[in-house]
This record gives structure tokens, C-alpha cells and sequence, in this order.
């Protein structure tokens, strides 16, 4: 017997795209999970950089796990966001322009 398992690539394409979603809605100031987990935090100025930062490790952190069981999951993303996925710094131009065009119907209904 070997070292072989069975991965699920569903299953991370799955948690890929709820953790883009929960990165984009940080993104745009929504309601995420993360409220629920620290309400009190509402009135500091810092919980939505904070909110922000958390989203993007998840994001990345499955991103990673999906490049090292050789899951594709570049196509979930815009070459764009795949660029600064690989980059792995969240910075003010992935704040910026993630959303490749702000006024996009889909970027309005999430």
C-alpha cells in the first residue's frame, strides 16, 4: 500500500468559492461570519482592515492547499486576481482593483 489518498477537488472548489465570496463581501464592508464572531468590534475603525486581512488568509490559505494537491483553481478568478493571489500580499492595489470593474452587475449584487 502506498502513501495514495482520494482528494475531494469538489470540495476545495467549493470552500475556493465561499472564501471569495467572504473576501469579496470583506472587500465591499458586508455582513461576513466574521461579525457574528466579534460583534463588539463593530465600533472600531480597525475591524474592517482586520475583517479584510482575515478573508484574504483564508482565501490564500486554500488557494495553497488546492496549488499543492494539484486542484485546479485558477479558473474561479480573473488572471487578475490570480496575479495577486500568486503575489500573496494583500495590498492597496488588490483593495483597489480587485473587483476588475466596480460597476459590473455582479460586483453590485453580491
Amino acid at each position: 500500500m502506498g502513501n495514495e489518498s482520494v482528494v475531494n477537488s469538489d470540495f476545495f472548489i467549493s470552500k475556493l468559492a465561499d472564501a471569495k465570496v467572504t473576501f469579496e463581501r470583506a472587500l465591499d464592508c458586508k455582513h461576513t461570519e466574521f461579525d457574528d464572531l466579534y460583534p463588539y468590534m463593530l465600533e472600531h475603525p480597525q475591524f474592517f482592515w482586520y475583517k479584510r486581512y482575515v478573508a484574504w488568509s483564508e482565501l490564500l490559505t486554500i488557494a495553497g492547499l488546492c496549488e499543492e494537491l494539484n486542484i485546479a483553481w485558477r479558473q474561479e478568478f480573473s488572471p487578475q486576481q490570480v496575479g495577486y493571489i500568486q503575489q500573496r500580499v494583500m495590498s492597496a492595489k488588490v483593495l483597489d482593483f480587485w473587483f476588475e470593474k466596480n460597476d459590473s452587475k455582479e460586483h453590485a449584487q453580491r
